[in-house]
């Protein structure tokens, strides 16, 4: 059995489990991940170190400890978010979401919108909900996990449309932008040295994608943010939404992607224990500079 097909075994299980029970399960291999050598608990506490310098080492690991345990809940979640029907996951968001009429306005308006998912949180569970109530175009990177058509299906099923990271995908996402739609995209990914420019990222130089500007500079759409918090003993979610208007109202590409930066990290400020630690945001350096990995 290869890991890709040893991971969808995992996750059709994971469906079958109440969410409270996934979450336990969940958090149990966070606690592996805690105690075991692992790449996932060697590049997070990197990338903590480096983003709360100034924290002592005891509160550093102490937030490794709980996200990691958090991350395990990430993984066995996708299960249920991919694989129970839509109404099912629906149900699983707790409470109104604040500010969503700023977004709802502007599909009115027929102006676009664009809404980034940084990795914080269940980003799936945010996808699916705002997919389930706006026409949204989703910006997807080919998993090197072997998962492509169970995620796609998962994140397509309730009305959202997911194009590849491509110049044809591109172009899908300036014209559904175009029509007035909502664009889903991941904005804290490396998008390595062509792709991106370097702007701060809890004080470090980090490649960012510059796309999410160039849309809005261009098309004048407005930019929010949102992401969905992961509630205790499996009690579900909630999604948080903000608009970022220096992102559109930058005076230069540069200036916008900076801002873009700062509204991912205050999110992630606001709720470090559920960030993506794990992934290595930093791994692209400027020329000259040492790698951190």
């Amino acid at each position: 059995m290869n890991r890709a097909t040893l991971i969808k075994s995992l996750l059709r299980l994971a469906a079958g489990l109440p969410l409270w029970l996934n979450h336990a399960l969940g958090a149990a291999l966070g606690w592996l991940l805690w105690r075991l050598p692992n790449d996932a608990r060697r590049v997070a506490g990197r990338n903590l170190d480096l983003a709360f310098a100034d924290w002592s080492a005891a509160d550093r690991a102490a937030l490794l400890h709980r996200n990691l345990i958090e991350t395990g809940k990430l993984f066995l979640e996708l299960g249920p978010l991919w694989l129970w029907p839509g109404a099912r996951v629906l149900a699983l968001v707790r409470g109104p979401v604040a500010g969503e009429e700023a977004l709802a306005g502007a599909v009115r308006a027929r102006s676009g919108a664009i809404l980034l998912t940084p990795h914080l949180g269940a980003w799936e569970m945010a996808g699916l909900y705002y997919s389930s109530r706006h026409p949204l175009t989703i910006l997807y990177r080919p998993s090197r996990l072997g998962l492509d058509a169970l995620s796609i299906q998962g994140r397509g099923r309730l009305g959202g449309q997911v194009v590849a990271t491509d110049a044809r995908g591109v172009r899908s996402l300036l014209m559904a932008l175009r029509q007035g739609e909502v664009l889903g995209i991941l904005p804290d990914q490396d998008p390595g040295e062509e792709g991106g420019v370097f702007a701060p990222f809890f004080g470090i130089a980090a490649s960012t994608m510059t796309l999410v500007s160039r849309l809005a500079l261009k098309t004048g759409a407005p930019v929010f943010l949102t992401w969905a918090e992961r509630l205790p003993r499996g009690r579900g979610y909630t999604l948080h939404l903000c608009e970022l208007p220096e992102v559109t109202g930058a005076a230069t590409l540069e200036d916008s992607v900076a801002a873009l930066n700062r509204g991912v990290e205050a999110a992630v400020r606001s709720l470090p224990d559920q960030y993506l630690w794990a992934y290595k945001r930093f791994k692209t350096r400027p020329s000259g500079l040492p790698k951190l990995y």
